[in-house]
Parts: C-alpha cells; sequence; structure tokens
C-alpha cells in the first residue's frame, strides 16, 4: 500500500530552506519518492490552515516513507528544515 509524506510549512529563512528544498529530492529517489505537491497556491475551502506551504511526497509503501525519514542522506539535511521553518510532518497510509 502507498504512503505519504504530508508536510504543512511556514518558511522563516528562505535562504536556508532554499539549501534544503534543493538537497531534499535526491533522499527520497532511493526509495521510489515522487513529489505529488511541492509547495504552490493553496486555496482553503473549509476551516483553517496554518502554514501557507503543503508539500505531498509518495512512497511505494509506509517501509519506504519511513526509511527515507530515518536515512543517513535524510539525517544530513533535516536541520535545514529545522533552522529554516515550522509546521508539521506526518506520514499516512494511501487508500487500499
Amino acid at each position: 500500500m502507498k504512503a505519504y509524506v504530508i508536510a504543512a510549512e511556514t518558511i522563516n529563512d528562505q535562504a536556508t530552506f532554499d539549501l534544503y528544498r534543493k538537497e531534499v529530492p535526491a533522499t527520497v529517489v532511493p526509495f521510489g519518492g515522487k513529489f505529488i505537491a511541492r509547495g504552490g497556491h493553496l486555496t482553503i475551502l473549509e476551516g483553517e490552515w496554518p502554514h501557507p506551504r503543503l508539500v505531498v511526497i509518495e512512497f511505494p509503501s509506509r517501509a519506504d516513507a519511513e526509511a527515507w525519514y530515518a536515512s543517513d542522506a535524510y539525517k544530513k539535511i533535516v536541520s535545514l528544515r529545522h533552522k529554516s521553518s515550522v509546521g508539521n510532518l506526518v506520514i499516512t497510509d494511501g487508500a487500499p
């Protein structure tokens, strides 16, 4: 079953975040990840949405998504995201 990593973010330091954004694609490829949404314009239809940036990454499985997040390659750059933005990051299973 596919799994999705979803990030909702507010960027506080664009230059540092740009470094992160440049490096992250190469970390998802070895785990079969592909970007479904990466930033772009959000339209809030109902309720409140606390962050202006949304990212969705599709992985072949939850195990692949978890392995990506725990990978050495991602660990090397995740501090750039932590230093430059605030938000939420989750993994969710796809529909059967």
